[in-house]
């Protein structure tokens, strides 16, 4: 089936669309006499292990036990490693565990591996009826496959947000007049940044060039997608399997002023693994991040003069001025293994369980995940089950998740399609303008600490030619990526 970008209001469905090759409904093939036991690989740690394994064990003993299923989780530790485990299973290599039933996937590796054929059709064990009642854009991230048939299942969902830290902001606001509404856009932001900036070094006036970032970002990757579809563009537009990119200079530009500007200068920046480990040791006050990164968020900041308590604020996800208010829709799927009839259907079973209302939103309360099932993504619904079930919800996850439901009728929401090298593009992504921008900082703090002034600094950084250099090699290694 052709694929096109999907772009969906959270929760609403804004078209029907008919799922060819949908399975009709059908008698149950497993017996509780003779159990089936699955396996699934996933790659939460933590908290989210912990929920996830507690309502498999809970299917287990319910719905399981009538029905002749018994599932057994394994975290494979990070994503990486999880797609490296599962490659191995599928290639037979030397010490590798037998392939499981069903695994954690985004859509990339899922692609991966339904090129190798190891993918299990869906669609023959799931209604029209049942796939109606889950959003449509996440069930349409699910057609990976040319025969038209349903390849992930959705299980979670995310999206970004912004994370501040509420207590500097109002001591930085305060003194300047600064304005909340700013935050709205990735302008405004900047705009802040360099205000913040000049607050904080203003602070120490013996010292030359000593102001604080203010913002910096988790996924590069998504801001180049989402930053260009904002645009009116698909970065990689997919139709009948063939990628074409699509980074006009002019718009990636507008993304390079944006964001490596800022960077150089000091009013962006990323030190530690995630933006959120930044804000603990006071380095940012905010920052553009997933919706699981909600419950890392730190309670206090700690510096050379001690830890300090602070207060937070979650906010929309910041977008590009004047343009359509898309924001990046992510988050794994879980695929099922090619096998036995049996033990597809019974995966299935296992899943569709699993993202019913009550039992999805109460693993995306304890893992900073979106429910998958229309009837799931309200207020109210969430309300119902965390006093339904007596949940312990941390202020800040709850507030992430009301905001992105509050704003869902002003946000549409985006996902890549798969193609042969999205893996390569997306870490060319990541890591292209980033690390262009870390190293040019460096030299920046170099200079800074010579005696030049910030302007003098950074001059070397702020010119045609540096872009047009960087985005030739850019296009250069993008176009070749997706071959």
């Amino acid at each position: 089936m052709k694929k096109k970008g999907i772009c969906i209001i959270v929760g609403v469905a804004v078209m029907s669309f008919v799922i060819g090759g949908c399975g009709k409904k059908q008698k149950q093939l497993t017996d509780p006499k003779n159990p089936v036991t699955l396996t699934v690989w996933h790659y939460y740690n933590g908290s989210q292990q912990e929920a996830f394994r507690s309502l498999v064990e809970e299917f287990n003993d319910t719905v399981g036990r009538e029905k002749g299923i018994y599932v057994k989780c394994t975290s494979k530790g990070t994503v990486g490693e999880l797609e490296e485990a599962v490659q191995d299973s599928l290639e037979k290599k030397v010490g590798a565990e037998k392939m499981p039933d069903m695994f954690s996937a985004y859509a990339d590796t899922a692609y991966m591996i339904e090129q190798q054929g190891g993918l299990a059709n869906i669609s023959q064990y799931i209604t029209e009826d049942e796939l109606s009642e889950y959003v449509d854009s996440y069930v349409e991230e699910g057609y990976i496959a040319e025969d038209g048939g349903l390849r992930i299942f959705p299980v979670a969902k995310s999206t970004e947000i912004l994370m501040m830290n509420k207590t500097d902001w109002e001591a930085f606001a305060g003194d300047t007049g600064a304005s909340q509404e700013e935050l709205s856009t990735i302008e405004g932001i900047v705009n802040l940044a360099e205000e913040y900036y000049n607050w904080t070094d203003a602070m120490t006036p013996d010292i030359n060039g000593d102001g604080k970032a203010f913002y910096g970002r988790d996924s590069m990757a998504n801001y180049f997608v989402i930053g260009m579809r904002r645009q009116g563009t698909e970065i990689f537009q997919v139709d009948n399997g063939k990628v074409t990119v699509n980074d006009d200079k002019d718009k990636i530009r507008r993304l390079w002023d944006n964001c490596y500007v800022p960077y150089i200068k000091g009013y962006f920046a990323s030190f530690g693994s995630f933006r959120s480990d930044d804000v603990k040791t006071g380095d940012l006050i905010a920052y553009t991040g997933s919706t699981a990164s909600a419950m890392y968020f730190p309670d206090e900041i700690e510096t050379a003069e001690g830890s300090m308590p602070i207060d937070y604020a979650v906010l929309p996800a910041p977008m590009l001025e004047g343009e359509e208010s898309y924001v990046i829709q992510q988050g794994a799927g879980i695929v099922v293994t090619k096998s036995e009839e049996v033990r597809e259907y019974a995966s299935v079973e296992f899943l569709k369980w699993i993202t019913e209302a009550e039992h999805n939103i109460r693993f995306g309360c304890e893992a900073g995940y979106l429910p998958v099932k229309k009837d799931a993504v309200t207020k109210e619904k969430l309300d119902e089950v965390i006093e339904t079930n007596k949940l312990h919800v941390s202020n800040k996850m709850y507030d992430c998740l009301t905001n992105v439901i509050d704003n869902a009728q002003d946000r549409k929401l985006y996902a890549c399609q798969s193609f042969s090298g999205a893996s390569r593009a997306r870490k060319l992504l990541e890591y292209s303008l980033s690390d262009k921008a870390a190293e040019d900082r460096q030299q920046v703090e170099e200079a800074l600490e010579a005696g030049s002034t910030l302007e003098e600094a950074c001059a070397p950084y702020l010119t045609d030619e540096t872009f047009d250099a960087w985005y030739t090699e850019f296009d250069s290694a993008l176009k070749a990526a997706v071959q």
